[in-house]
């Protein structure tokens, strides 16, 4: 681990905003500002009891929560609000530890108030939280493994099941970091939109870098039997739509990236543990999930609605009606940072 360097909060949000400015909007970049200058505060404020608050590198899980407390009371602030302060913190203190500012995985403390799940009810989306929670497990355990670049995928382009099955090897390009999708139904891939769904998806430079390290260290050399190199794989050729499903009900279980089973069943035990029964679960989610999350996720960060129209091949009219699952009072809170 590396060593870490003394930094001031304020000298932090800095980094972190001028890092920002060249991947999102004004607007946004603002809103960022807007809900971390509020941690800088808390921290300049608390000096004085606590006076190694003046240095990033003494930010903990306990200090991140006396914080979440403080704010919460500071501000009068319901579940929304909270849910998107706590999200961009939480991001934050993930470049911070880039940085070597925060030790690795304090973001991970950060408990986030989840108002999309209902009480005994299977959650309709996989939200931004949720997804963080299950890459960072699979980046600490299962490191560009198949399930961790098909996820990636799924969760940065917004791409349906068909979309991240219709891949080929050649469909990745790592030097301008985009994916291409394809509709090919004559060699038995197909787009849901047919050829109106083909597009380029620009993906970051940490994307590109995982799904680079699958194809270098984890991807299987096989060719789908029609002279096509898939670009995810199983040992035996091109998984199908089955088994990404089922990849993905495997990822959703809450027992596999937490330990823990929030229906009290021994795990080890759990008939829902068994691929064929992993559908069954009541706690975890189908690919479509995953798609609907990301959009709303998208939505919710100041993306205009054409450009998710756009790369997640969906129309305006059916993105309001079926993925834009933002309350009202989200999308007020967005209307007021663009118009106060």
């Amino acid at each position: 681990m590396a060593e870490l360097e003394p930094i001031e909060p304020e000298t932090a949000l800095e980094m972190y905003l001028n890092q920002r400015r060249q991947e999102v909007s004004d607007a946004t970049l603002e809103a960022h500002r807007y809900r971390l200058q509020h941690f800088v505060r808390w921290a300049q404020g608390h000096q004085q009891d606590d006076p190694e608050l003046e240095n990033m590198n003494n930010v903990t899980g306990r200090r991140l929560y006396q914080y979440r407390q403080w704010r919460r009371e500071d501000g009068n602030l319901n579940n929304v609000s909270m849910r998107t302060q706590l999200s961009t913190l939480r991001v934050f203190i993930r470049f911070s530890e880039q940085i070597d500012a925060v030790k690795p995985n304090t973001h991970q403390k950060i408990r986030i108030p989840d108002t999309e799940e209902g009480e005994g009810s299977r959650d309709s989306t996989v939200g931004y939280d949720r997804v963080v929670q299950i890459l960072d497990y699979l980046e600490t355990y299962q490191y560009a493994s198949q399930k961790h670049v098909m996820l990636l995928i799924m969760w940065r382009t917004g791409c349906r099941v068909g979309g991240v099955h219709s891949l080929d090897l050649n469909d990745f390009d790592p030097d301008e970091q985009r994916l291409h999708f394809v509709h090919r139904p004559e060699r038995g891939t197909s787009l849901k939109n047919g050829n109106s769904g083909e597009r380029i998806a620009a993906v970051s430079k940490q994307t590109t870098e995982i799904i680079a390290d699958y194809i270098d260290g984890n991807r299987h050399e096989v060719d789908d039997g029609d002279g096509r190199e898939p670009l995810l794989t199983t040992p035996r050729g091109r998984p199908n739509k089955t088994t990404l499903r089922d990849w993905t009900y495997e990822l959703t279980q809450p027992c596999f990236y937490t330990g823990e089973c929030p229906h009290d069943k021994h795990i080890p035990d759990c008939e829902y543990r068994r691929h064929d029964n992993r559908a069954g679960c009541p706690s975890n989610n189908p690919p479509h999930d995953v798609r609907r999350g990301s959009i709303t996720y998208h939505l919710s960060d100041d993306v205009p609605k054409q450009a998710v129209s756009d790369r997640m091949d969906v129309n305006s009219d059916t993105l309001d009606e079926h993925y834009d699952k933002r309350s009202e009072e989200v999308k007020s809170e967005q209307r007021r940072e663009h118009f106060m």
